[in-house]
Parts: structure tokens; C-alpha cells; sequence
């Protein structure tokens, strides 16, 4: 990446470490949860960051969202808890290894494919045995008869890559990250799951060098594709290396800006405020509880109002109401009648 980024790249990044916010409990789980929802809503997912708390911490599912939606996002979770424990180890990338990671991404939503150069299961993470385009009328991927030579020698490219960095040049980093991940969904070994499997291996890569990884959020999605596009055209490298890093900065600027403001003494005082914010990258866990307590309590209880919740946690009125409001949007509970005599019921 350019200096200039670097430069800024490398200020937020001491920002966001004396303020401590990745010290925060829980920090690290939650920061990981956003990862996960925003690369599968890339791929179409519409899983929110509070159903994917519930699904991964509680198994609540949401009636709202399909099961391959959730199945989505539940398998990505077991790749990156896989791919954290090995990539820790500092063992060489290899082909199989690249397999094995992406069978994890697309364990229960992957294909059997019946193609003319054989048959293949995403589900397992084989190598597809088709030729592929960028979508309707784009660009045509490179022959499936060239994928394994050619993902050999982007594995071999990768280990001297990483023998060679120095750990402690953190845009160096971030560099071999960005380059690993173009180059992987470029190749484009399999038929499903290239855009989710090489944003985990630049993650992974990121977190074998204790830098704080890069989110691409799904409001990133059309200017991270463009710089793919326009990096495939050109053939510059550092055109994807700029981008990345212009958004990796403007997330740590804008959780930076979040943190500061949430613990300003302008705020309304501490308890109001972890009752009533939202993170960017997740729920409170304070408030995820005070959910799956509630849908605990209502499971078997028929029709339910307002002030049951109230008589039985004792919260205030306006924070039941909007408790079982977000609920009801999340697709838990029902509710029934209008605000003066309205009532609720659980949905198994």
C-alpha cells in the first residue's frame, strides 16, 4: 500500500490499542461475530449480527431468515475457530489445507456437481471441475485444468512470503493478506465459497501475526468488488492492497469515534447506556441476556403481556416494550392487538 496509508493506517491502529478497546471483555468474540455475518451477507445472507449472537451463543434460530442463511453463517464460525487454532501453529500452507478449510466454510451448503470433468462436492471442499464466469456475461475465471498447478505455486509463493516478513512491520502485514486474498478468490479453485474462504485466509493471516483483522462489511460490498475488478484489469497488485487498507482505516476510525463517544462524560450515566447501545460489530451481552431470558421465560406460556415481563424481571415499562419489540422483529415472538391492549406470543 501507498505511504500515505500506511501512515494513517498504522496512527488509528495505536489510537484504537491505548484506548484499549480491544481489552474490552468479550471484545474479541463480538469482533469476530461481525467478520462472519458481514462476509456471508456478502453472499447474499440477510442474518443480522443480534440472530447470529442468538444462533452461536444460545442455538435460538430465527424464524425470519433461512435455514441455509443460518447454516451460512453457523458453518463460517467453525472454519474461522478451526482455521485460528492451525494457523497459530505456523505450519505450511498447502493445497490440502486449502481444501480442508473451505470444506469447513461449505460443510452443510455445498453442492454435488456433475460436470464434464467429473464429479465434485463443494460440500467437502473439492476443487471444482468446471469453467466459471464473474457472474452473468463477466469475465471467465481461469480453466479448472490449470487450478491445481496454479494453487500449488500460490501456496509455495504464500510460505516464502511468510518465512520472510517481518512479523512486527504491521503494513506488511496487512500487505500479504490483501495479496493472499486476491490471489486466492482470482484463481477461484471451487464452485461455491472462493469470496468466503479468502476473506478467512487473509483473516487468518492476520491473526497469525497478531494484527487486528480486516472487516469487509456488507455496506463495503460494491467498492470491494470494484477494486477486485479493477486490480484483475490492471494487473496492480497495490490497487486492491489501497483499497483494502482505505477501509480497514475507515472502520478503525469509526469504531474509534463509537468507543469515544460511549464513554464520554457527556453520556447519560453507565447503566442507561449499556441498557440502551447497540455496538457496531454487536449487541451488549448484557442485552442478548436479558432476551434469551425473556423468550425463556414465555416459551410455555401461551399468550403474554407487556406487564408480565415487567411483574417478572422488574424492568421499567419502556424497556419490556422495546425488548419484546426487538423480538418481534427478530421473528421470536408474535404480537397481537394495539399498544393499549396488546399481547405477545412466543413461536416455537
Amino acid at each position: 500500500m501507498i505511504q500515505e496509508n500506511k501512515d494513517i493506517l498504522l496512527q488509528l491502529l495505536e489510537r484504537h490499542r491505548k484506548l484499549g478497546i480491544s481489552s474490552q471483555i468479550d471484545y474479541d468474540k463480538f469482533y469476530l461475530y461481525s467478520i462472519i455475518v458481514h462476509s456471508t451477507a456478502i453472499e447474499g445472507s440477510t442474518v443480522t449480527e443480534v440472530e447470529a449472537q442468538l444462533l452461536f451463543d444460545e442455538g435460538i434460530t430465527s424464524s425470519k431468515r433461512t435455514v441455509v442463511e443460518q447454516m451460512m453463517n453457523l458453518d463460517l464460525k467453525v472454519a474461522y475457530e478451526y482455521g485460528r487454532e492451525w494457523i497459530k501453529r505456523h505450519e505450511a500452507i498447502t493445497v490440502d489445507w486449502l481444501i480442508t478449510l473451505a470444506s469447513k466454510v461449505m460443510a452443510r451448503t455445498g453442492s454435488e456437481y456433475s460436470a464434464l470433468g467429473g464429479n465434485f462436492s463443494a460440500a467437502k471442499g473439492e476443487l471444482r471441475k468446471l469453467n466459471v464466469t464473474a457472474g452473468l456475461g463477466g469475465k471467465s475465471y481461469m480453466s479448472y485444468l490449470k487450478i491445481p498447478e496454479r494453487l500449488a505455486a500460490f501456496c509455495e509463493e504464500l510460505n516464502h512470503r511468510r518465512k520472510s516478513i517481518d512479523p512486527t512491520d504491521v503494513c506488511a502485514v496487512y500487505d500479504l493478506s490483501f495479496w493472499a486474498h486476491y490471489e486466492l478468490v482470482t484463481i477461484h479453485p471451487w464452485a461455491d465459497g472462493n469470496g468466503r474462504t479468502s476473506r478467512l485466509l487473509m483473516n487468518l493471516l492476520q491473526m497469525e501475526f497478531d494484527v487486528l483483522p480486516t472487516k469487509v462489511l456488507k455496506e463495503d460490498k460494491a467498492t470491494y468488488i470494484q477494486a477486485l475488478i479493477d486490480t484483475r484489469e490492471t494487473g496492480d497488485i497495490v490497487l486492491f492492497q489501497n483499497s483494502m487498507a482505505t477501509l480497514h482505516a475507515q472502520h478503525l476510525h469509526d469504531d474509534i469515534d463509537q468507543y469515544v463517544s460511549s464513554t464520554t462524560e457527556k453520556m447519560v450515566d453507565k447503566t442507561i447506556l449499556q441498557q440502551e447501545m447497540v455496538d457496531k460489530w454487536s449487541i451488549k451481552p448484557s442485552l442478548t441476556g436479558k432476551l434469551v431470558d425473556i423468550l425463556a421465560f414465555v416459551a410455555d406460556k401461551g399468550e403474554f403481556s407487556t406487564g408480565v415481563i415487567v411483574q417478572h424481571f422488574g424492568f421499567a415499562v419502556t424497556s419490556a416494550k422495546r425488548y419484546l419489540r426487538q423480538l418481534t422483529e427478530f421473528g421470536y415472538i408474535e404480537a397481537h392487538g394495539g399498544n393499549k391492549n396488546r399481547s405477545y406470543k412466543y413461536l416455537k
